[in-house]
């Protein structure tokens, strides 16, 4: 496959409503969506990555910044290059997961898209839709919380994560497990509390939790192994889980009973398939988290979460949830379930028009 070369766009996109975790709030997602052109095909992929560093140490303009002037150039040259080379071609360059997953997410879906296959295919799903869960961002009260939580109940959702942080973590748990009863619940802290909290976290055990995730720093895996050791509750780690290498030592270290996978913060679809099969070897179920995406990127997750260990409802939620327009043809919730696309490559294409509508700046970078 030659690549010709990638354009990169810069997307502004309203959310249906500000969504706020402990690391900060978003009203309008910024990205980044990439174009790779090669003489028989246009591959798409989506960047994780927001406005500020927050989530990560990433961001939109130093995502493009380094795209354009280290990673796209670096694919020229690469012999019969497909989407399994992005990532050796890649590799002398340190960190930048997020901008590194959207360029091999490009590639690939321009190499399966010549072949005629689809990614979900390609990488080994099993299911032909894939229960949905949501994520509700911290509420300014406990009544609105409820509003929320009874809304995507009502839509259909399977499975509730609740945003949490010091100050907003026990009562509102309590609220939504009083009111609610007996559904799939659980919490989600952005690597909000310390080592010093783990008495108050102990206190989640009353609430029949289905995990709590990433409760403390990232590179703080001994800490959740302490606090694992004490918890009854599973801990779910995110931000700490960066390849499939750092799951296996999680694993070990005994800091994790459930791992959220998500393909921009590990560098990719195919290192997120590598993190499956780890944990599918040491009987550690796993699920597939959001960052916010359009239709672009949740294609994608789609494909991924529809791989035999993933066990949990993910963050897989309908384009409703986010836009009151997508970019692609919208996902819906049927029955708590997105239908996996089967198209080839993603499976979906950015719609002209409206992809106009939301781009904000855009840069043709040629690969020589």
């Amino acid at each position: 496959m030659r690549l010709r070369g990638v354009e990169i766009l810069h997307i502004a996109m309203p959310l249906v409503g500000a969504f706020r975790t402990s690391f900060g709030t978003e009203a309008v997602r910024e990205t980044l969506l990439l174009r790779a052109v090669t003489d028989q095909a246009e591959g798409w992929g989506e960047c994780g990555a927001s406005e500020a560093p927050l989530y990560s140490g990433e961001y939109t303009l130093g995502a493009a910044d380094v795209l354009r002037r280290h990673l796209i150039p670096a694919l020229a040259g690469v012999p019969d290059l497909d989407g399994h080379r992005v990532s050796p071609a890649l590799s002398r360059f340190k960190e930048n997961r997020l901008a590194k997953a959207a360029l091999e997410t490009a590639v690939l879906d321009a190499d399966l898209r010549e072949r005629g296959e689809s990614l979900s295919h390609a990488l080994g799903a099993v299911r032909s839709h894939v229960p949905s869960g949501v994520s509700v961002g911290i509420a300014d009260s406990i009544p609105e919380l409820l509003d929320t939580v009874e809304g995507y109940l009502a839509d259909g959702y399977l499975r509730i994560k609740l945003k949490i942080e010091p100050g907003w973590d026990l009562e509102p748990v309590r609220a939504v497990r009083e009111r609610f009863g007996d559904i799939m619940l659980q919490v989600d802290a952005n690597a909000a509390y310390e080592r010093a909290d783990i008495d108050h976290l102990l206190a989640l055990d009353a609430f029949d939790l289905s995990l709590v995730e990433q409760p403390l720093p990232m590179d703080d895996l001994l800490g959740h192994a302490a606090l694992a050791r004490r918890l009854a509750t599973p801990i779910c780690l995110d931000e700490s889980i960066l390849s499939a290498r750092a799951a296996a030592t999680a694993i070990e270290l005994g800091a994790c009973r459930i791992v959220n996978i998500k393909a921009g913060r590990v560098g990719g679809y195919l290192e997120s398939r590598r993190i499956h099969d780890v944990c599918a070897a040491h009987g550690v179920p796993v699920w597939c988290g959001g960052m916010l995406e359009t239709g672009v990127g949740r294609a994608a997750n789609v494909a991924l979460a529809a791989l035999p260990g993933f066990a949990l409802p993910g963050d897989t939620s309908a384009s409703e949830r986010y836009f009151d327009e997508d970019l692609t043809e919208p996902f819906r919730l049927v029955d708590g379930h997105l239908e996996v696309p089967t198209g080839p490559g993603i499976g979906v294409t950015p719609d002209p028009d409206r992809l106009a509508r939301y781009t904000v700046a855009r840069e043709w970078v040629p690969v020589s």
